[in-house]
């Protein structure tokens, strides 16, 4: 029996106003991103969107490098009493993990943890790394793969096994250390702004959302469009908590022997399911042109007696290979139209069509996926123009998307507008808030959202906008995914 071929077409997905969560979905499957694996929870990521976010690894890369760290490898399974030796991280993470309870036909003597987290890790070989005031500072960094039992999933933004990378630093001091954190959040927070477009808001978490084991956590937080935030990338300073619990160790140069202090950080492929939701439209995905695995694309218009198109397109492309990652889309079996819509559904920056007519005149057609719009340009600039137009893209890309998040935040100081505020779920709420534990659970039980950082001190006489008691700080609130 012949298997019969497969229907050649771009499908339409859902207009973004009416449903995000299933214009979302259909992106990442129909712009060739991802699909769902045989196991729940779990998808495969496809070489187009493998060559994002190695783009996006890229970027994060050369900052690291730029500030002393760099890139090794951990074991994926942690035994389980290692795993059990911080009290309160144990506590966060137990009801994620997932156990390794047999290998082969042996059914082993200790469950083995898949790795949430690696602070367990790096703490053991730390403390058989460090000796001494001259081993530290250690900045190590590593891109692997984790897994944490979620409940509910979608791609990218949340999955059981995910990307990331995730660095761990010892150091001497506590203001080393607290240095650290700061200085990754703002690389998170640049590579977030200024290579994916995506504006954020930083800050440190409250002690109900820190992380686990950490004595504080800052995280940048961008603003989606259903309202909802999603944590991008967080920061964490860790105290002496883990270096206590893993036994990490140092001779300082006062002969005293002390323990370290300890950081982790990480942003995962969320970040891209940020980016994704963020800029795309109606017509699918919108890449800033930073991390675009494709900056242009040129279609040939092949039309017969048009025989000098392909020649001129592949020197085209020769040409913009200097200055931009160009493709050229030079398929038979396929319609222009059709490639016009393939490409504007994976998010291309600048299109270029090339037809006869264009090359008598001595021009190319130039179309933009940010604004739709097509305009002749003049062959002989292709070559300069190219890269200030996708500057261009880049930067209108972070100014529209930070013009819809400020429009979209909100100030509120009393309950009545602060509980409205956050069930309309329009965005990010910010509020005096009194700090207090409790007090973000009830806020929670009423509306579903949390603080998601807290930006600094409440200014003198405000009171908390939920509770009324004296506020201490001001946060941003809002639902997240």
């Amino acid at each position: 029996m012949v298997k019969q071929a497969q229907k050649k077409e771009v499908s339409r997905i859902p207009r973004k106003s009416d449903d995000v969560s299933e214009w979302y979905t259909q992106v990442c499957l129909q712009a060739q991103l991802a699909d769902y694996a045989p196991v729940r929870g779990c998808i495969v990521m496809r070489p187009y969107g493998y060559a994002i976010w190695s783009l996006i690894q890229a970027e994060f890369d050369r900052r690291f490098a730029a500030t002393g760290h760099q890139n090794a490898y951990f074991p994926l399974l942690i035994p389980e009493s290692l795993f059990m030796r911080e009290a309160k991280h144990v506590e966060g993470f137990t009801p994620e993990v997932a156990w390794v309870t047999e290998g082969g036909d042996e059914k082993l003597s200790e469950r083995l943890a898949i790795r949430p987290t690696s602070e367990v890790m790096f703490g053991m070989m730390y403390a058989k790394w460090i000796q001494s005031h001259r081993d530290l500072p250690v900045l190590i960094n590593q891109w692997a793969n984790v897994m944490r039992w979620e409940k509910s999933t979608r791609p990218f933004l949340r999955t059981l096994e995910f990307l990331w990378q995730e660095g761990h630093t010892a150091h001497a001091t506590r203001e080393e250390a607290a240095a650290e954190v700061q200085q990754m959040l703002g690389i998170y927070r640049e590579v977030a702004e200024d290579v994916l477009g995506l504006p954020v808001i930083s800050g440190r978490k409250s002690d109900n959302e820190k992380f686990a084991g950490a004595i504080a956590t800052y995280a940048i937080e961008a603003l989606m469009p259903d309202g909802k935030a999603l944590q991008a990338g967080t920061s964490h300073e860790l105290g002496q908590n883990f270096a206590k619990a893993y036994d990490i160790t140092f001779t300082d140069a006062d002969e005293q022997v002390k323990h370290v202090w300890t950081t982790s950080w990480g942003v995962s492929w969320r970040i891209l399911g940020g980016l994704i939701m963020a800029h795309g439209d109606d017509n699918g995905l919108v890449l800033p042109p930073s991390v675009a695995p494709h900056q242009v694309v040129i279609v040939p218009i092949l039309r017969k007696g048009g025989e000098e198109v392909l020649p001129a397109a592949r020197r085209l492309r020769d040409d913009l290979s200097a200055v931009c990652r160009v493709h050229l889309d030079d398929r038979t079996e396929q319609s222009a139209p059709w490639k016009f819509n393939e490409w504007e559904l994976r998010g291309v920056p600048l299109r270029i069509e090339l037809g006869m007519r264009d090359i008598e005149a001595g021009t190319v057609m130039l179309a933009r996926r940010d604004t739709l719009t097509k305009s002749p340009m003049r062959r002989e600039d292709a070559v300069t123009q190219v890269p200030q137009l996708l500057a261009q893209l880049q930067t209108g890309l972070f100014e529209k998307a930070r013009a819809d998040r400020d429009e979209r935040t909100s100030t509120a100081s009393d309950k009545d507008a602060f509980v409205s505020q956050l069930k309309a779920q329009r965005g990010f709420v910010l509020a005096p808030w009194c700090e207090r534990p409790e007090c973000e659970l009830a806020i929670k039980a009423e509306t579903s959202a949390v603080t998601r950082v807290i930006t600094g001190a409440a200014a003198p006489g405000e009171t908390c906008a939920f509770c009324g008691l004296p506020a201490k700080v001001r946060a941003y609130f809002a639902r997240s995914y």
